[in-house]
Parts: C-alpha cells; structure tokens; sequence
C-alpha cells in the first residue's frame, strides 16, 4: 500500500533524512536515511514489499526483517496522523 502524507505536513531532505513538519501540531520529526528510502519508494508508489526489497538489496538485512521494519514506520507515520 503507498502513503501520503497529510495535507498539512511538510517535508524538508536534508543530509541526514528527512525531516517532517506537522503544522497543525507545530510538532518535527526526524526521518533517517533508512527510513527517507522507505518513505520515497511509498510516496513514489511502490508498496511495503517493494520499500522492503530496498532495504535487503540497500543494507544486507533479513526479507522477513525489513518487512517488520517497513511496517513498524508505516504503523508509526500512520497513527501519528502524519500520513494515511
């Protein structure tokens, strides 16, 4: 399933991730380069298993593992508001 963030977040990249404004909170947070990657092949369409393949070609990891990862962020994104 892709995201998409709430129409009142905005996004900044920097050189160490991403970072995110809840405007309606006032409220950052701070995306890792790990969690940047996941968020753009999202954001670009692509589905949790497809974020998750980048994570095993990108960092050596466990399938198993980085699809827990993906959908721990996704989870997380999701219940904060700060994407559907």
């Amino acid at each position: 399933m892709s995201l998409r963030f709430a129409g009142d977040v905005s996004t900044a990249e920097t050189d160490y991730g991403t970072v995110l404004l809840d405007e309606r909170a006032g409220a950052y947070w701070e995306l890792n380069p790990t969690a940047t990657l996941v968020v753009r092949i999202l954001l670009d369409g692509g589905e949790e298993s497809d974020a998750a393949a980048a994570l095993v070609r990108e960092f050596d990891i466990d399938e198993g593992q980085a699809l827990r990862d993906v959908e721990a962020l996704v989870g997380q994104l999701r219940g904060s508001g700060l994407a559907s």
